[in-house]
């Protein structure tokens, strides 16, 4: 009876054995901050990468794929958990606080470990969430999938970090080491200025992907030893857009759009729907990322994700060719707030941008720590760039359209265009709904969400969808002529909800001089509101609009500041007017906050407060 059992045990972890060896290996490989512009793979003139090159030619190269957030903290919360991050509280960078995931929601890496993947990860996490245990079997910058057991599949993850943002922060001898000569050949995209240090960070930014590459192909070499190539699908990504000025934290193609592709072994054909060396326009977000690798494991994706599989056993094939959809989402980058809702569909790419006035160049201090940012600020100061180029730094329309056929660098805005009026309004339609439905968390401020809905953001935004929607029709009113729409935000700025007031605010500031009829209103709001932002919205309009200098009572506002992250949200304003008014005067110290909001120069208060100080 005991050798009957004992071979029973065998048969049973034979059989294991089989079925996870009929899995296949699956390996991400990813750098960091690089969109496709700069790669000869999608463009002619951009850099080599052999490595990536020789992947592509037996798998497929994905034209449209498409990092849901401009930037890491964001797109890894998405990535790993195949959600939207403004659904489940994961959109602000850097997170104030972690939050915990929705029931029901796991990374996807815990699915594949109870499937009996062996799990690693060398070696970024940066979410913002609580990562749950039974994640990852390793995560660090040791983390090794050869430690795994004879036979057992697994999944690896191997970050690349040559191509970040701070190797970007060269100094001026970096830049006059390098002759004219050898930048010759470097043209930069309409919005940017074509100097030499421009010419020289994207020279310098190409020498990073050869060295990202090189990389890879050790990486590859030893795969290849190991006789594991036939076993493992590889997929090669860059974990959100470029990290040149107007990409990384913004939600324009060149912050959205990464390089995807995906080595296709022999063996596992039959889970792919594209020939080998071909070229697939199929939009891929982020949120499909989870629900494709547990699709090729064989794991039917959790309907708790918002993507859907394009790969393996449970893509639906019919529908690939037809998906051409994309949505983004630029939320806090640091210590700059913006509001950036965007979709794409096909060829058109419609932008919504919530705080118009809010310019994309508003000072962020890891940002320009570049030199580029620096010289590019330094030129528009000085009056000496063309149209695109002050683009940058002017407010932006509060909807923008583009064809990104004609206009691949978002530069020539259609919204206006009484041809693409149509356009326009489906765009704005479907956003809506998209927005509506998820629902966007991102109309509550920040802080509110921290104080009202930390303990279950995605439960939260479920019971007050309603409200979101509304709050959503107020922001909207800033897309409809002033005269039509005056009645409708007076209605808001008397409403018993703070943030009908607060949007209502928003749209104000949005019109500009047009809504000077409503000064007065405005004025009761900043002396008597009883919720410190919308006060702060208020003395946003009336000191950009109306010549009003009285920070003493900003200084009150600031004193009474809950938490940091409200804090933050104030200067940021302050940060704003401060950049557009030349007569600003700021004389508040930082010992009103509390110590351990200014202690540290990293601070997102702290850098606030030294811009506003000029303590830079």
């Amino acid at each position: 009876m005991r050798i009957l059992f004992l071979l029973g045990l065998w048969l049973l972890h034979s059989a294991c054995n089989s079925d996870q060896q009929s899995l296949p290996n699956i390996v991400w490989l990813t750098t960091e901050d690089n969109s496709p512009h700069f790669m000869n793979l999608y463009h002619q003139g951009g850099v080599q990468m052999p490595a990536i090159e020789k992947l592509a030619k037996e798998g497929v190269v994905f034209d449209n794929a498409f990092s849901n957030a401009p930037v890491c903290s964001v797109a890894r919360s998405t990535l790993i958990t195949g959600c939207y991050a403004p659904r489940i509280f994961t959109q602000f960078h850097r997170r104030a606080e972690r939050v915990p995931l929705p029931e029901g929601v796991m990374p996807f890496p815990f699915y594949l470990n109870q499937a009996g993947y062996y799990t690693t990860n060398n070696h970024k996490e940066d979410y913002n969430f609580i990562l749950p245990e039974g994640v990852w079997d390793e995560s660090s910058k040791k983390a090794t999938y050869k430690n795994r057991k004879p036979g057992q599949p697994f999944f690896h993850v191997q970050n690349h970090t040559v191509t970040h943002e701070g190797n970007l922060h060269f100094d001026q001898e970096a830049v006059d080491k390098v002759s004219d000569e050898v930048l010759d050949h470097i043209e930069v995209f309409p919005y940017h200025p074509d100097t030499k240090t421009f010419r020289y960070s994207y020279f310098h930014f190409q020498n990073r992907h050869k060295l990202a590459d090189q990389q890879m192909a050790t990486f590859i070499a030893d795969l290849e030893q190991q006789g594991l190539m036939e076993d493992t699908i590889i997929f090669y990504f860059g974990d959100h857009g470029g990290v040149l000025p107007r990409s990384k934290g913004y939600a324009y193609e060149s912050g959205l759009q990464v390089p995807l592709v995906v080595y296709i072994p022999k063996k596992w054909e039959h889970l792919f729907p594209y020939a080998k060396g071909s070229r697939a326009k199929t939009f891929v977000e982020f949120v499909d990322f989870a629900p494709t690798v547990l699709s090729l494991a064989g794991i039917s994706p959790p309907k708790s994700m918002d993507g859907k599989a394009i790969l393996g056993k449970f893509s639906d094939s019919s529908t690939l060719q037809n998906k051409n959809r994309a949505f983004g989402h630029a939320d806090r980058f640091d210590e700059k707030y913006d509001l950036v809702r965007t979709i794409r569909v096909g060829k058109y790419k419609y932008i919504r941008n919530y705080q118009p006035f809010n310019f994309d160049g508003l000072f962020n201090f890891y940002r320009y720590k570049m030199l580029a940012f620096q010289e590019w600020d330094a030129l528009h100061r000085q009056e000496k760039l063309n149209a695109p180029q002050r683009q940058f730094f002017e407010p932006r329309s509060p909807e923008a359209l583009f064809d990104l056929e004609q206009d691949p660098h978002e530069v020539n805005d259609l919204a206006d265009n009484p041809d693409h009026r149509s356009v326009v309004m489906q765009l704005r339609d479907q956003l809506n709904e998209k927005l509506a439905t998820l629902p966007d968390l991102s109309f509550f401020p920040e802080s509110y969400l921290l104080e009202n809905a930390l303990e279950n953001p995605t439960a939260f935004g479920q019971e007050h969808q309603q409200q979101i929607e509304e709050l959503i029709a107020v922001a909207d009113l800033n897309l409809i002529p002033f005269e039509e729409g005056a009645r409708q935000i007076q209605k808001a700025l008397s409403d018993e909800d703070p943030w009908k007031r607060y949007w209502g605010l928003i749209a104000c500031t949005s019109f500009g001089a047009m809504a000077k009829e409503l000064v007065p209103q405005i004025e009761r709001i900043l002396q008597n509101d009883t919720e410190n932002l919308v006060r702060l919205r208020a003395l946003e309009y009336l000191a950009l609009h109306t010549g009003f200098d009285d920070y003493s009572i900003m200084e009150g506002l600031l004193k009474e500041a809950r938490s940091e992250t409200e804090a933050n949200l104030m200067l940021n304003s302050l940060a704003l007017i401060k950049s557009l008014n030349p007569n600003f005067k700021f004389s508040i110290s930082k010992q009103i906050f509390p110590a351990d909001w200014t202690d540290n120069p990293n601070d997102l208060v702290n850098r606030r407060m030294d811009f506003l100080t000029d303590n830079l």
